[in-house]
């Protein structure tokens, strides 16, 4: 019997640390004896660089367009701890699909049986979510991934992205789509960001993951090129991301979310800032009484 992979994807808005936490990840759950590999889907092709020392590797669509056969032993890279690097890169400034490469990259893999001949244990796909369009959609539509998480702040935009998201995620759930495993909860330190992001899992029926502080140590890290896991491995930050992967390779069971309509959100949005706002000014009510 073959052995199961566990796939996952993590969705972000652009700039939100999701390849940062992602690769941490990685390198973690690499730490605990699994086979990983991570599948950059950004059409920057920057999602490996902290597990290869900052360095970009070819991407699948660049080498598809230099070559007429592809093998994938020619678009795998290893990085840190054995790590099995893959960036499926997109097509050339201002023409064709950015989701394209995910497309063609997850098409190229399935045919030659590239997971099952590497034996590995986990695969993570790392994927835009500002917008949730054809190829960039591809990991939940189509069940590739069988847990989705998204890494968001407490701002706005973020908490949009994510909701925009779980949107997705309910439309193809019921034709076997991947499900939600919930939030993992990025740069919490400012006041009442925990509590904004609590709220908002409450509202839509999942829930926090992990919380993963803001810290100057991910910035030193990556300026080196490297992960928090291996740069700093004694560090508190490189425990919160042990953390973080212990919890997702234990994960089984994820659900389909509860999306707010856009109205929703806004409202939502709207009571937090004037409750913000009054706490700026002094008075004192409590989230519960604003929200």
């Amino acid at each position: 019997m073959a052995k199961k992979i566990k796939q996952i994807a993590v969705y972000g808005k652009g700039g939100i640390g999701k390849s940062t936490t992602t690769s941490n990840l990685s390198a973690a759950l690499s730490e605990m004896g699994l086979k990983v590999m991570q599948f950059g889907c950004d059409p920057k092709s920057d999602s490996t660089n902290t597990l290869r020392d900052g360095k970009y590797i070819p991407t699948v669509l660049d080498t598809l367009r230099e070559k007429v056969s592809v093998k994938a032993g020619d678009v795998i890279f290893m990085g840190f701890n054995g790590i099995y690097c893959v960036e499926a890169g997109g097509p050339a400034p201002g023409v064709g699909c950015a989701g394209r490469g995910i497309i063609t990259a997850v098409e190229l893999f399935k045919q030659q049986k590239v997971f099952e001949d590497l034996d590995l244990d986990v695969v993570i796909y790392d994927v835009l979510g500002d917008v949730v369009c054809g190829g960039f959609a591809m990991p939940i539509r189509e069940g590739i991934a069988e847990h989705v998480f998204t890494v968001s702040s407490s701002d706005f935009m973020s908490v949009y992205a994510s909701n925009n998201l779980f949107k997705g995620i309910a439309k193809y759930s019921a034709s076997g789509g991947a499900l939600l495993g919930g939030v993992i909860a990025n740069s919490i330190g400012s006041p009442y960001s925990r509590e904004i992001i609590d709220d908002f899992v409450a509202k839509t029926h999942t829930k926090v993951v992990e919380y993963v502080p803001r810290s100057v140590t991910v910035t030193q890290s990556e300026l080196q090129g490297k992960t928090t896991i291996e740069a700093a491995p004694e560090s508190a930050q490189a425990g919160v991301y042990r953390s973080l992967a212990k919890k997702i390779a234990e994960h089984t069971a994820s659900k389909t979310p509860a999306p707010l309509e856009v109205s929703q959100l806004r409202e939502w949005a709207a009571k937090w800032g004037d409750y913000l706002l009054a706490h700026e000014q002094g008075k004192i009510n409590p989230p519960g009484a604003a929200i």
